[in-house]
């Protein structure tokens, strides 16, 4: 980004400052514990943005550390605009705004209303692969979903991405200084929440009644928050949009991509990283992995048994989650956004060369069951392997959750996502219900048009009364399109899923549905991406 373009967007979007003086709207104002932030309000709704939940930025030698806990302020601040992105390369949305490695901050939306109730608090988590995302992603902007239902705090919260948020250190010879860099990006979604349990109040919110929320990487950090160790303090409630357990990595396959990071830049220590700048890390590591540059999907969180357990379905089957309420679920076609981003070739080869990955780690048998899967589709082309890493990294892994939690005994309402994009290949992909469900209707990157306004009410009423009550069903009376929506638990013995298609929303059973193939793709969710 030349000097000019970032000048030019830091006038557009400006630089939240310290008020000295008393010349601001007090009724916007809401003391927190790091002080006391000034809001702007539009239409009737109340926009907090740019708010530290770390009081000191990682920035300097705090880069590849832990978030470092906010203190007591006694001043004033504004509260305008979004805090920076994280560093990343060029190709999500928020990467086009200013970025910096000083980007902890969230921000929060309310109605202006009267109300004395605490209301319940929606917190937002982006996705984009742990390699990428910001809450300056126009689908982030809060207003509309909060102007539609008024009845909900909405929060989104900022953290690492990429080489600044996952990235193994320890091994090196001066790595004891950075033990918890595999895990930074989880650990600033951790101090966001605590933030959020300790301030909310202020602001109408109901501490007590929070759900985290989020898509793809989004999604994923849903799914395993609840393994961490005293996350459970700091929400009641799970709405996960296409996450999974298996977006994790193994500590060795961490450090073979540190490895390489090295080895690209010329580095043998943490110290020589340490002299390198925020934007040349970013674009190296881009370049080796990044979501956008190569597909990589290689940065995930890492299962350390510090933080994450080293196997995290197996904390699902001994009950970490208990307590937990969940509405997660899948897009039908999740892989194909990939495929219309790359184009059929590029992504044939991309999935030969990660098939011959997985298949190097499967016995005998499960390597026959995934051949005998991908010679089902009879067209050379795409589909054996969007399918398989759809079922893989998606797909079998949302279901293996909802079964782990129904012999638990805990709430999970699951969901099939079928509603088609036009444009080409898309198909019902991962991500494209993103703009629906955060009511950004005219954001139609993905999904080529708009969809049904009726549909994108109700699946957002769904999910608001899901974050209200435990429960998305919808009456007749509450529900946007006129029907009633009754929202089976998932069971295993009838395995009942919610179907999101445009003008047709239903339960079925998963039996009807084939959502998984149990005998040749679902033993694969005891396995992690290659």
């Amino acid at each position: 980004m030349s000097e000019s373009e970032d000048m030019s967007l830091k006038a557009l979007y400006g630089e939240n400052k310290r008020i000295t003086d008393e010349n601001y709207d007090k009724t916007l104002a809401v003391r927190c514990v790091n002080g006391t932030f000034v809001g702007k309000r539009t239409d009737g709704i109340a926009a907090y943005k740019g708010i530290p939940f770390v009081s000191r930025q990682p920035i300097g030698n705090l880069r590849w550390k832990a978030p470092v806990s906010y203190a007591s302020d006694e001043g004033v601040y504004e509260a305008y605009y979004n805090g920076k992105t994280s560093c990343q390369p060029m190709g999500d949305p928020a990467a086009k705004y200013v970025q910096g490695e000083d980007c902890l901050y969230l921000n929060i939306w309310k109605a202006d209303d009267a109300s004395a109730e605490k209301k319940p608090v929606m917190v937002w988590i982006y996705g984009g692969a742990f390699e990428s995302g910001g809450t300056a992603d126009p689908n982030y902007e809060g207003h509309n979903f909060v102007a539609e239902n008024p009845d909900i705090i909405l929060v989104t919260i900022a953290y690492r991405v990429g080489i600044f948020g996952f990235f193994h250190l320890s091994h090196l010879a001066d790595g004891a200084d950075f033990p918890d860099s595999q895990n930074l990006g989880l650990l600033d979604q951790m101090m966001a929440l605590k933030w959020v349990h300790e301030n909310i109040a202020g602001f109408g919110g109901d501490p007590e009644n929070v759900t985290i929320w989020g898509e793809s990487a989004g999604g994923a950090s849903c799914v395993l928050l609840p393994l961490i160790e005293g996350s459970h303090a700091y929400f009641k409630r799970v709405i996960a949009q296409s996450g999974s357990h298996m977006q994790t990595r193994s500590p060795e396959q961490a450090i073979r991509c540190t490895d390489q990071v090295m080895e690209e830049l010329g580095c043998k220590t943490a110290a020589d990283l340490m002299k390198i700048g925020a934007e040349e890390l970013a674009n190296t590591a881009g370049n080796l992995f990044g979501l956008y540059q190569v597909l990589g999907i290689r940065t995930f969180p890492e299962r350390d048994g510090k933080y994450l357990p080293e196997e995290t379905i197996g904390a699902y089957a001994n009950g970490a989650a208990k307590g937990i309420e969940f509405l997660h679920g899948c897009n039908r076609d999740e892989f194909n956004t990939f495929v219309a981003a790359t184009g059929e070739e590029g992504f044939i080869e991309w999935g030969r060369q990660r098939k011959e990955e997985l298949l190097s780690r499967l016995t005998n048998d499960e390597k026959e069951l995934v051949e005998s899967y991908c010679r089902s589709f009879t067209e050379d082309n795409y589909e054996p392997y969007s399918c398989l890493f759809g079922q893989m990294l998606f797909i079998t892994s949302q279901i293996r959750v909802a079964e782990e939690l129904a012999k638990d005994g805990c709430k999970s309402y699951t969901y099939l996502y079928r509603v088609e994009s036009s444009v080409p290949l898309m198909k019902a992909g991962h991500a494209t219900e993103v703009s629906t469900v955060l009511a950004h209707p005219e954001l139609t990157d993905l999904t080529g048009r708009r969809y049904d306004e009726a549909f994108g009410k109700t699946i957002r009423k769904m999910w608001v009364e899901f974050a209200k009550t435990g429960n998305p069903s919808l009456t007749a009376d509450i529900s946007p399109d006129g029907k009633a929506h009754e929202w089976p638990l998932y069971d295993l013995k009838n395995k009942e899923v919610m179907v999101l298609d445009e003008f047709d929303i239903h339960p079925e059973k998963e039996s009807d549905l084939k959502i998984v193939d149990w005998d040749r793709t679902y033993f694969l969710n005891k396995y992690y991406m290659p």
